[in-house]
């Protein structure tokens, strides 16, 4: 079988033009595999739920009878250990549920605003 000249340049230049599209896609093209798209979705719909539940946490801070003594606890405590106190007082435990969010416990920190009061 005769084959043309041509024919092993061009399969030679398709493979390596396709090996660059996609090292160029992926790097600087933006493109992503299914697996990290799902990982980016994930956290930002966590981002955006703890976003939502932070007015909540507020609200429970602000109605709560013992507030002054939980807050100066929060105060004294490092910053480090800020989130446990605030998950301690019980302001990041989502109503219908039994155990507190870390994630919410910091966002609420930031929503409390305890350096500028």
């Amino acid at each position: 079988m005769n084959t043309p000249e041509w024919l092993k340049p061009g399969i030679y230049g398709a493979l390596i033009g396709g090996i660059f599209v996609g090292v160029v896609g992926f790097s600087w093209g933006g493109w992503m595999t299914g697996g990290s798209a799902d990982k980016m979705a994930n956290a930002m719909s966590r981002d955006h739920v703890i976003a939502a539940l932070v007015p909540v946490c507020v609200d429970m801070a602000r109605t709560d009878a013992q507030r002054a003594e939980k807050i100066t606890a929060i105060k004294e405590a490092s910053s480090f250990k800020r989130k446990d106190a605030v998950m301690e007082a019980g302001w990041a435990t989502v109503p219908g549920s039994q155990t507190p969010n870390k994630d919410l416990a910091q966002a609420c920190i930031e929503g409390l605003n305890l350096d500028g009061s």
